[in-house]
This record gives C-alpha cells, sequence and structure tokens, in this order.
C-alpha cells in the first residue's frame, strides 16, 4: 500500500515539474504572462559606416601653366611634348590627372577623379609640367662650391676632372644635354635644360666630398648652409 502510493506521489510530482518547465520556456520565447518571467536586455545593432574622404584643390595644381610663344606644345591624349630652343621634353600624366590646353599660351592640370592620390597627383604634375616650359624656353643651372686646400676643378673636353685630396684625380663624364663651367677653379655652374639631370648630375659630383661639419671641407652647393659643430676641447691644465 505505501508502494503503491509512493509511485502515485512521484508520477504527480515529475507532471508538475514538466508543466513549470514548458511554461517558462513558452514566457521566454513567446512572451507569454507567468509566475516566472524571462527577462531581455536590449542589444545595440552594430553596423560600419563608410567615411567620404573630401580632397581639397592643390594650391599649386590650381595655378595655370603659362607657355611663350617661342614653345610649342604637342598633346596626344596622355602624352605632352614641349619644344622650345634649347631642346624638346615630353612627360607622361596618370590616369588621375589630365591636362588642358585653355588658350594658346595656356595650359591647366585637372584632376580626373577625387581621391587622394589624384589630389597628390595634382600639384606634383602641374610642377613637372611648368619645369618642361620653363626648361626648353629658359633652361636652369645649379651652382657648386669647392671648400678646401688643394681641391679644384676643370674642364677637360667632356670631362669634368677634380682634385679632391684623393691620390688620383676624378674624371667624370658630361652627359649629353648638359654644360659645365668652371670659374676660380673652385666654383662649378651646371646648366641645361632638363632640370631632373641637372639635379642628378650635381649630385654625382657632391657625393665625391660630401661637406664636413667641422671645418667645413667638401663639395656643396652655393646656397646650401653646413651646420658646424664644435671640435673636441683640449685638456685644461
Amino acid at each position: 500500500m505505501l508502494v503503491n502510493l509512493f509511485s502515485v506521489l512521484q508520477v504527480k510530482l515529475n507532471e508538475y515539474t514538466c508543466s513549470v518547465f514548458q511554461n517558462n520556456l513558452k514566457s521566454g520565447f513567446f512572451g507569454e504572462r507567468n509566475e516566472l518571467r524571462a527577462t531581455s536586455v536590449p542589444v545595440p545593432f552594430v553596423g560600419f559606416s563608410r567615411k567620404t574622404i573630401e580632397c581639397k584643390e592643390s594650391r599649386i595644381g590650381k595655378q595655370p601653366v603659362l607657355v611663350p610663344s617661342n614653345v610649342t606644345i604637342t598633346l596626344e591624349g596622355q602624352d605632352l611634348k614641349v619644344k622650345g630652343p634649347l631642346g624638346e621634353l615630353g612627360l607622361t600624366y596618370p590616369r588621375e590627372v589630365l591636362v588642358e590646353r585653355v588658350e594658346s599660351g595656356i595650359l591647366r592640370i585637372r584632376k580626373a577623379v577625387e581621391t587622394r592620390r589624384a589630389n597628390q597627383m595634382h600639384g606634383l604634375f602641374r610642377t613637372l609640367t611648368d619645369n618642361l616650359v620653363v626648361g626648353v624656353s629658359k633652361g636652369f643651372e645649379k651652382k657648386l662650391q669647392l671648400v678646401g686646400v688643394g681641391y679644384r676643378a676643370m674642364v677637360e673636353g667632356k670631362e669634368l676632372v677634380l682634385n679632391l685630396g684623393f691620390s688620383h684625380p676624378v674624371k667624370m663624364t658630361i652627359p649629353e644635354g648638359l654644360s659645365v663651367k668652371v670659374e676660380e677653379n673652385t666654383r662649378i655652374t651646371v646648366s641645361g635644360y632638363d632640370k631632373s639631370d641637372i639635379g642628378q648630375f650635381a649630385a654625382s659630383i657632391r657625393r665625391w666630398r660630401p661637406p664636413e661639419p667641422y671645418k667645413g671641407k667638401g663639395i656643396k652647393y652655393a646656397d646650401e648652409i653646413v651646420r658646424r659643430k664644435e671640435g673636441k676641447a683640449g685638456k685644461k691644465k
């Protein structure tokens, strides 16, 4: 008798437990009211936003390039050829930049797209275009100066000969399209119509004896300022 009673109580207890679990499950997912409620915390929506980059127009790039009357310009797509009394030069523009002939003597460089790279190329290629026009019409020059006892330079034919304290003189072939003049054996002037070639050759000359900071000896540009250092102080007595 006791065993049967215990079995009946066990069955009732199991039925009650299942009913409570089902009610709590329904209230949590379907929002039904019950004594046991399931609470939910609102989760903020996480997304990605694309930031628009605003590229300002280059102050140098928006300036027009003035072409003198003695310079001839040939524009074919992205290729530009400039011919003047001193020589002929050419330049190929990237796709981010457009070159336009506004009037007979004016060129304008514009951006083809609004990107950061186009903004960088805008001012650069405007400067390169102006260098072409000025180079074939007026030309450029770069001046260097030799500082040091016994340092001297001279031009022999198509070679520049430098005496810089080595056991042998340094001979450098002058590139085609450039001219080199030496004054007072210590002042060198490199001139031509291609600004990049002038700068490259002048840098190669300076590389043989860069100016040192203690006595200032070496080869320096005429407008270069060499920061001097103090030597080691002698022992105090």
